[in-house]
């Protein structure tokens, strides 16, 4: 592909500084990018050094205002570059058939265009949309509905009775309706507690590679739509995941846990049961939430407390050894003056 700077621009709504009519052919990193390359320099680090990069022009912020390279200063450089990327590298077309290598069960309905590869399993009554691709290793349960648009990659499974909605994506290895971990002990063994409901993935959602999302015990564990998981995240029974909100990889949420819209938990961060987080809340890395966070809060630490709090404290760790060796001296000294 081939395109005028000054269409790209258009594109990602930024203003050009230099030559509008420069082609280009491609998108690339900062230190990788030739001459025919479009890149992006956002952090302080790649702003001092536009003018080291191959590419023939650079997408900045709007406080860049010049450079030898030709600029396009875009509000939002991360943004641009996620559009101008997928202009030039757009997501690979399989083509449209069911394998004959793929077991499909009774009362199958398919809408138009779908992908099914060798190794798909299919059980029966499930409802496919259109353009819906279900690449190797794919396990869709009995009862399964999806909407249109969706993806689903190698050895990913979507259980029994689950519901997909459009434009969903799930990635490799990923399990949508395994059990909700649900025992009730009778002093010496534990009794499974039968895990009767469903998934439901509203549309737009992404799901990373490896993650396990628990059918709820009764009703459905509910992702609202927009968001987006990383690998390695876990999602137990009866969740509810706001819209827009952002997981990172191996965030644990347990049981009965409802989250709000627009809210980011940062890697490994832990969510104890039955704890509510509020809209447009952020959970720093590796905390632990053990009650209810207010809405627009940013918490770090575990347990979980403000993020400013944390710092403060995080700060005092490193010096406990000196002040625990001051300690002990004052308490010398106070109890030789008792003694006198």
């Amino acid at each position: 592909m081939e395109l005028p700077i000054h269409k790209i621009a258009a594109l990602v709504d930024g203003e050009v500084v230099g030559d509008v009519d420069r082609v280009i052919r491609g998108v690339a990193g900062f230190d990788e990018a030739g001459p025919d390359d479009i890149t992006f320099a956002t952090s302080p680090e790649y702003r001092q050094r536009i003018d080291e990069t191959g590419a023939a022009a650079v997408i900045v912020p709007f406080e860049v205002r010049q450079s030898e390279k030709i600029l396009v200063r875009v509000e939002n450089p991360y943004l641009a570059l996620a559009k101008v990327s997928s202009l030039f590298h757009g997501v690979f077309q399989p083509g449209a058939g069911i394998s004959q290598q793929a077991w499909v069960g009774d009362n199958f309905r398919g809408g138009k265009a779908i992908s099914v590869y060798p190794g798909v399993f299919i059980g029966d009554d499930v409802t496919l949309g259109d353009r819906v691709t279900l690449h190797p290793g794919v396990v869709v349960g009995e009862g399964v509905e999806m909407g249109d648009d969706v993806t689903v990659h190698p050895n990913a499974s979507v259980l029994e009775r689950c519901r997909i909605g459009s434009r969903v994506l799930i990635h490799a290895g990923s399990v949508i309706g395994s059990d909700g971990f649900g025992f009730a002990s009778d002093g010496n063994q534990y009794h499974k507690i039968p895990q009767i409901g469903i998934v439901q993935i509203d549309d737009d959602v992404e799901i990373g590679a490896c993650n396990t999302i628990d059918r709820a015990t009764f009703g459905r564990t509910w992702i609202k739509r927009g968001v987006k998981t990383d690998n390695l995240v876990h999602i137990a029974h009866n969740v509810v995941v706001g819209e827009d909100t952002v997981l990172v990889a191996q965030v644990g949420i347990s049981g009965s846990v409802t989250i709000g819209n627009r809210a980011i938990l940062a890697g490994q961060a832990g969510v104890a049961q039955h704890v509510t987080i509020g809209h447009r809340v952020t959970v720093g890395g590796q905390s632990g939430i053990v009650k209810s966070i207010p809405e627009g809060q940013i918490v770090s630490g575990c347990p979980a407390m403000p993020h400013r709090l944390w710092l403060k404290a995080s700060n005092i760790i490193p010096k406990l050894p000196d002040m625990k060796k001051k300690l002990n001296e004052l308490e010398r000294r106070i109890e030789k003056l008792e003694k006198a």
